[in-house]
């Protein structure tokens, strides 16, 4: 466990999550496939350090809250990105090393989150994800805000603001799931265990991810 990071991911309402997403399971199931991929990725990162998860939806902050991660409400309810910096330099607080990244990584590995932070270092720093255009994580060391420019085009974004790209090799970390074409990538890589037991309860033979 790294001590000195914390982690923060905002997540939405389950009832408006993952609109791109629909029809990857059967309507009744989408909600559930949202929330796996949540604790998939809350898993991934309490491997690794402490987690924030800023939500106003209850069963997300229980579900977050019963890994081990701490709820919070989002209290600016001013879009992601206010909600990524008042997780990280409010609740977290500048003296932390703070990483914000997406919720829906539910192939990511801790050792993948683990070699980003520690390139990270003590520089803002981004990973970009799959696509080549979005963020899927935020670094920020102490004493430095976190500034998060998240949205379309944000990998450029955010270079404009002065983050350094990193550069490894982490294709859990930089597949995050917006569409069923996503969703078919992160199976390919192997989904974690809440989101693998869901699909096998649909009837989908998917490969889990360790979580060591």
């Amino acid at each position: 466990m790294r001590g000195d990071w914390t982690a923060v991911m905002p997540v939405k309402r389950l009832g408006v999550a993952k609109s791109r997403l629909r029809g990857a399971v059967p309507p009744a199931r989408h909600a559930d496939l949202a929330l796996a991929m949540v604790r998939d990725t809350v898993t991934a990162v309490l491997a690794v350090c402490d987690l924030v998860v800023v939500t106003d939806d209850p069963v997300i902050a229980a579900a977050a809250a019963g890994l081990g991660a701490r709820a919070v409400p989002d209290l600016p309810d001013a879009g992601l990105n206010d909600a990524m910096r008042y997780g990280a330099d409010e609740v977290a607080g500048l003296t932390r090393f703070r990483a914000v990244l997406a919720g829906d990584l539910p192939a990511l590995r801790p050792a993948e989150l683990d070699e980003a932070l520690t390139e990270a270092g003590d520089a803002r720093s981004y990973v970009v994800d799959a696509a080549g255009t979005g963020t899927v994580l935020l670094a920020a060391p102490p004493g430095v805000p976190l500034d998060p420019r998240f949205g379309i085009g944000s990998a450029r974004a955010h270079a404009e603001s002065g983050a350094r790209a990193l550069g490894g090799d982490w294709p859990g970390l930089r597949q995050d799931v917006d569409t069923p074409a996503d969703l078919a990538t992160v199976l390919a890589l192997g989904a974690g265990a809440h989101t693998c037991a869901l699909l096998r309860d649909l009837g989908l033979k998917v490969a889990c991810v360790s979580a060591a």
